[in-house]
């Protein structure tokens, strides 16, 4: 019989273990605090200048995505350290990497909310 040591079968036991997942990254990855406050940030936005339904979607489905990417880049970084912990330039390179498309991420989620809330900004500082 195969060893299944790590794998799962009551969902609340995988529901309990994705939620220590999300618990490790909150509390132990500053970016996502800071990550949080642009999302709490974009989210009163939101509701104040009153954007589009599909506005809406848009910015809500971009902070999960940079949420997404951010435990990603957690993700290959623990598992390159598990793996060396030696200078290795396949190391460096898969973290970096890694690092970039958390970048990409963010620039990208930037021009998203420059696009939606910038005409309304703009609006509400013309007299």
């Amino acid at each position: 019989m195969p060893n299944h040591k790590f794998k799962n079968h009551a969902h609340h036991i995988s529901f309990k273990i994705a939620i220590s997942g999300l618990i490790y990254a909150f509390t132990t990855q500053p970016n996502f605090l800071v990550m949080s406050l642009f999302a709490v940030f974009a989210i009163i936005l939101i509701y104040a200048f009153k954007i589009t339904f599909l506005e809406t979607l848009v910015v809500v489905w971009t902070i999960f995505i940079v949420f997404i990417t951010e435990m990603i880049n957690t993700s290959i970084e623990s598992i390159t350290d598990l793996v060396t912990e030696e200078r290795n330039e396949n190391a460096k390179i898969a973290k970096d990497v890694s690092s970039g498309m958390v970048l990409l991420t963010v620039l990208g989620a930037s021009i998203i909310g420059m696009i939606i809330f910038g005409p309304h900004f703009i609006a509400f500082l013309s007299p």
